[in-house]
C-alpha cells in the first residue's frame, strides 16, 4: 500500500469504503499500487492493468484495455461513445462490491493475463476514418497543414476528425478546422492544452 493512495481514498469521502474495498481486491491480485494520472493505478511488471476512480454517482474500477476482456454479463461500460479500449465497472456500495468480488477478480486476472501476453487493442481502424471534405479542402490549399495533421498520432487524428464531423453544417466544420489549426501545427491533440 502506498501513502498517496491513502490520501486519494481519504479525499473521496462519498466513496471511501467502496474505494478501499476495490483497493483490497486489486492488491489481493498481486498488483503493484502506484499513483498515475492522479488516480490509484495497479500494475503488473510495470504495465498498467486497472485504475480506481470516482464519479458523482459511483466509484469505478477501470480497465485500460477493457475491450479485450470477456464480459458475458455485459457489466463493463465504455467511458464514452467513441471509446475503443478502456472499460469500467461501476459500484455504488460495498455490498455490491462484496457480492461481485469473484467476478471482479476474474476481470482483473484476465487483464493481467492480457498484459503478460502483450495483447493490444486493435486501433488500426483510425486509418480508415473518412476525411471530411472541408478538411480535405484545407489539405489541398495548405501542404504544411496536411503534413502537420499526418504527423499527429492516429488517436489525435481520430479525435480531430470526430470533432470536425460532429458538426452538422459545412461552415461549422470549416470554422472548427480553422480554430484547431494552431494546435495541429503544435502537434497537440484536440483535448490537449496549447502553449
Amino acid at each position: 500500500m502506498t501513502p498517496p493512495v491513502d490520501g486519494f481514498i481519504r479525499k473521496n469521502k462519498q466513496w471511501q469504503a467502496e474505494l478501499q474495498a476495490l483497493r483490497e481486491i486489486a492488491l489481493s491480485c498481486e498488483l503493484t499500487e502506484e499513483i498515475k494520472w492522479r488516480q490509484p493505478c495497479y500494475t503488473i511488471d510495470g504495465k498498467n492493468v486497472v485504475l480506481l476512480g470516482n464519479l458523482k454517482d459511483c466509484c469505478t474500477l477501470s480497465f485500460l484495455k477493457g475491450a479485450l476482456l470477456d464480459d458475458p454479463k455485459g457489466l463493463l461500460v465504455a467511458p464514452g461513445e467513441n471509446s475503443r479500449s478502456a472499460r469500467y465497472l461501476k459500484f455504488t456500495d460495498v455490498a455490491q462490491i462484496n457480492k461481485q468480488k469473484t467476478l471482479i477478480k476474474s476481470y482483473i486476472k484476465q487483464a493481467i493475463d492480457n498484459e503478460k501476453a502483450g495483447r493490444k487493442v486493435d486501433l488500426k481502424s483510425d486509418a480508415q476514418m473518412e476525411i471530411p471534405e472541408e478538411l480535405q479542402a484545407k489539405f489541398d490549399e495548405d501542404a504544411k497543414f496536411k503534413a502537420a495533421f499526418e504527423n499527429l498520432t492516429p488517436g489525435r487524428q481520430r479525435g480531430y476528425i470526430l470533432h470536425f464531423t460532429s458538426a452538422k453544417q459545412s461552415k461549422t466544420r470549416t470554422s472548427r478546422i480553422e480554430k484547431c489549426m494552431p494546435k495541429i501545427f503544435e502537434g497537440k491533440g484536440f483535448n490537449e492544452y496549447s502553449k
